[in-house]
């Protein structure tokens, strides 16, 4: 019997990340989880899987959220969006992901590993870059959008999304 490697979706995946920003021991942090599986595992991101029929991705943020780290967090604000493209050694697109990152409101629990991560921890957004940690692209950079966007946000809810 052949291993055959199934061909990338014709399409972009719908993927969602729960941003967790909390004061922790004097410092604001993320959560931030160490992938198990590929694609990009043993690196360092945010909590995130792909997004559900019928569910909207500030929903697939905060579940995902729940099934990897076992912490409550009620969804809020859009903080961006990202195009993830990777390549085959031989240059050509591997697939193709659209994310979109929500700042999610802490609410219960403690970051412990579950699902497809390997580790889950709070992590200091002064240092993100300063711990050693093989982070994904863009993790540093939306860590200290999501600091910027927890501190003036006024912890309302999201509006009901239109269906």
């Amino acid at each position: 019997m052949t291993d055959v490697t199934p061909a990338p979706p014709r399409r972009p995946i719908l993927g969602a990340l729960g941003v967790v920003c909390a004061h922790i021991e004097g410092e604001d942090c993320v959560i931030l989880v160490k992938r198990k599986n590929p694609p990009n595992a043993g690196t360092w991101g945010f909590p995130g899987g792909h997004v559900e029929l019928g569910e909207t991705a500030a929903e697939a943020a905060a579940r995902e959220l729940l099934e990897e780290t076992g912490v409550i967090a009620e969804p809020g604000a859009q903080l961006m969006t990202l195009d993830v493209i990777p390549r085959n050694a031989d240059g050509t697109v591997g697939g193709q992901y659209f994310l979109v990152a929500t700042l999610c409101h802490y609410r219960s629990g403690q970051p412990v590993p579950d699902d497809d991560a390997l580790e889950a921890r709070w992590v200091p957004v002064a240092r993100i870059e300063d711990l050693g940690l093989e982070l994904l692209d863009r993790v540093a950079d939306l860590a200290r959008l999501a600091q910027i966007a927890w501190r003036e946000e006024s912890r309302v809810a999201p509006n009901t999304p239109i269906t």
